[in-house]
């Protein structure tokens, strides 16, 4: 079957299985591999990815489902070279270690940041509870998401997205 959609800003028509989940159209079909598959059971977070202004796990979202959809990536992220202020923030803080959960990390600050732009300690590791870590203890990555919350408005927002993002 054919699914088209806007993937980081780029108008996409694609030939898919009905099965085809969006994580798996992502990484093999489009070769955007930041988009990370953990446990296919929507429990780590690392495939999180933004669909029409929410963060959805791709890995339980049918790339049919996704037809006609904006996704955005955490390769969609950045623009003209210049890191996201989350890219940013999480880099400035060693918001990683493995790097395993870090592009669905990102996205789905994203996500909290367009949802509250000043939030607290508190209020980001909720936001954040979908998405897991199994090697820094958040500590950092609760830093990197307060410190994009300094740069304002444009930490919540996806580059080329005609609406807002909402977690």
């Amino acid at each position: 079957m054919q699914v088209s959609m806007t993937v980081n800003g780029q108008q996409r028509t694609d030939e898919v299985e009905p099965r085809t989940l969006l994580a798996h159209h992502l990484r093999d079909n489009l070769g955007l591999t930041a988009t990370n598959i953990g446990c296919d059971s929507t429990s780590c977070g690392a495939c999180t990815v933004i669909v029409d202004g929410l963060t959805v796990k791709s890995c339980t979202v049918l790339a049919l489902q996704a037809e006609g959809s904006q996704v955005t990536t955490l390769e969609g992220l950045s623009t003209d070279g210049e890191l996201h202020p989350v890219q940013a923030a999480f880099r400035s803080e060693h918001g990683l270690q493995c790097g395993f959960c870090t592009s669905g990390m990102v996205m789905a600050a994203v996500g909290v940041l367009a949802d509250n732009p000043t939030p607290t300690d508190r209020e980001v590791r909720e936001g954040l509870e979908g998405n897991l870590c199994r090697c820094t203890g958040y500590h950092n990555i609760v830093r990197a998401v307060l410190k994009a919350a300094e740069s304002g408005p444009a930490a919540g927002q996806v580059p080329g997205a005609q609406q807002e993002v909402s977690a």
